[in-house]
């Protein structure tokens, strides 16, 4: 299992555009429109080079988001999911 950990919160106009092509596949993914102002969470993969996108106005709470995480194979860090239930 992987640990996620929090690289950030970004309005998407202010995302860095590194992460824009995980935004974008996520967005995709889930066949969504982004908003500018809409709060977007970048989790880094430990022992990958990806990063997991998480739209926040999507989720309910923590463990939604948790849920989305096993599926991938992968468990929010401590500090990371305390900031992350803040901003829920």
């Amino acid at each position: 299992m992987f640990i996620a950990t929090l690289v950030g919160i970004f309005k998407y106009q202010e995302l860095p555009e590194k992460y824009g092509p995980f935004v974008q596949y996520k967005a995709s993914i889930e066949d969504k429109t982004i908003n500018e102002n809409e709060k977007i969470a970048i989790l880094n993969i430990s022992g990958t080079e990806s990063f997991h996108v998480l739209f926040l106005d999507s989720y309910e709470n923590i463990k939604e988001i948790i849920g989305e995480l096993k599926e991938a194979d992968a468990k929010l860090n401590y500090s990371s999911q305390k900031i992350l239930e803040e901003h829920l």
